[in-house]
């Protein structure tokens, strides 16, 4: 366009980072909200593409090392253009938030953030906490074990039983570490917000998406929810999103399985296909996940190498510094979602004030705090919630690392709001209107919800 027609060139750069599996097209629906609302003239997308499908196998570390790379490139070319980027914005949607939050250490360690303002990060149903499914049996921890090795070096990250390069801890814990480039780039950004399913999420559960130790959700029969004022009933209040019913008023098994009995049977030969079907699912997605590792661990090798001079190795930075610059799908996802989370033993909430003992960074060490602190919230206002409101749902069995990342990222602080989706089963792909279907309408709520209250231009 002309100088004449374009008076003033955009200066908010908005990324959008697609999730597992995924491509730009997956964010379209949000792509085009965005543009809907905002004119060329005041925003910039970008939605990446540089680590699209089977690429997204590769890790965190290095998805957010090519989305970096992308997000330079673009800013360059951008300013070749005549727009002067001053203010930026991420959206990260499943595995994307993930790999968003390494990519914005980078930028930031570059000094980016010196030349262009943090806004707004939000993350739309993303596993910060793992995948790593809440149980404390042996037994039960075969899913843990055998669906990380399903997902090459970023399954491995997701369920947190790799060492991340010289650091020997898992990638998420360095990347919620407090003194680490990640954490302080995340701080920087004037808004932190998060949209997270409570039901139907077959990929990423409550807690993790969350960021909490408690999940209120498991039995809606038990609790009343509470919604936000004009989104109802899909945006829940983030401040006081349930109350507990009392006992007496909830539905007797009976009650409920009358209830909900006609649901199983229209879904019986769904199940019953499964059954049998699953078993052959099963062998092809494991065949496909060796074939995928094998070519992830090479495109690995060729990324560490960087024989084409894409400059990489400039992202090979301390992480832990004191001074910082500034259908196969289903089958995985249907597993998954087989698995029940555990929780800690009733009187057991000091395992989850455990302090953090690490060797490699003493910033990880985290003074014990009272469960009376821990389990209160911070409003707007900074009035506490009544902790004796969350001590009413038991305590996951995450691991020690997982409750220090959720410390460390609340100290952060997120705007989290509880999503529910009625109409889909598939509530993940839903909350983003990943692709344009019925079942999919209430995720145009949750992404109106975003632009209308916390997105800034």
């Amino acid at each position: 366009m002309s100088g004449q027609s374009t008076p003033q060139k955009a200066q908010h750069l908005v990324v959008l980072v697609h999730g597992l599996w995924g491509n730009p097209g997956h964010l379209n629906y949000i792509a085009n909200a965005l543009r809907d609302r905002y004119s060329g003239e005041e925003i910039i997308v970008l939605a990446c593409r540089r680590n699209l499908g089977s690429l997204t196998y590769d890790g965190v570390n290095v998805g957010g090392e090519r989305v970096a790379k992308e997000i330079e490139d673009a800013v360059d070319e951008l300013e070749r253009d005549g727009h002067k980027i001053t203010r930026f914005s991420v959206v990260g949607y499943s595995l994307g938030g993930l790999v968003a939050r390494y990519a914005i250490g980078l930028l930031y360690h570059k000094g980016y953030f010196e030349k262009m303002t943090p806004v707004n990060f939000t993350t739309f149903v993303s596993p910060h906490l793992g995948v790593r499914t809440p149980l404390t049996g042996y037994q039960n921890h075969l899913w843990n074990v055998l669906g990380a090795r399903m997902l090459s070096t970023s399954g491995r990250q997701l369920f947190m039983i790799d060492k991340f390069r010289n650091t020997g801890r898992p990638l998420l814990s360095v990347l919620a570490d407090p003194d680490s480039v990640f954490i302080h780039a995340l701080a920087r950004f004037q808004n932190r917000t998060l949209y997270t399913n409570i039901v139907n999420d077959r990929s990423a559960v409550y807690y993790t998406t969350g960021i909490s130790r408690h999940d209120p959700f498991v039995d809606l029969t038990k609790v009343k929810l509470r919604y936000v004022k004009g989104y109802d009933p899909v945006i829940l209040d983030p401040d006081h999103p349930s109350d507990l019913i009392p006992q007496h008023e909830v539905p007797s098994f009976y009650q409920r399985f009358r209830t909900h009995s006609h649901h199983y049977l229209r879904r019986a030969p769904i199940l019953l296909a499964l059954a049998v079907l699953l078993p052959v699912i099963l062998v092809a997605f494991v065949v496909n996940s060796c074939i995928q590792t094998l070519r992830s661990q090479r495109r690995i090798m060729l990324h560490e190498a960087d024989h084409h001079g894409e400059g990489f190795g400039l992202y090979r930075i301390p992480w832990m510094v004191q001074d910082m610059r500034v259908g196969l799908e289903d089958a995985f996802e249907n597993v998954n979602a087989a698995q029940e989370q555990e929780y800690l033993p009733e009187g057991s909430e000091e395992i989850a004030d455990a302090i953090v003992e690490d060797p490699v960074s003493s910033t990880m060490a985290f003074a014990k705090t009272s469960s009376e602190s821990l389990l209160s919230e911070k409003s707007d206002n900074d009035e506490p919630v009544p902790s004796e409101r969350l001590s009413n749902f038991p305590t996951l069995a995450l691991n020690t690392a997982q409750f220090a990342m959720i410390k460390a990222l609340d100290d952060v602080g997120f705007k989290k709001y509880p999503v529910y989706i009625h109409k889909s089963t598939h509530s993940h792909a839903a909350i983003i209107v990943r692709i344009p279907k019925p079942a999919f309408e209430e995720g145009k709520l949750v992404v109106k919800h975003w632009l209308e209250n916390e997105f800034h231009i």
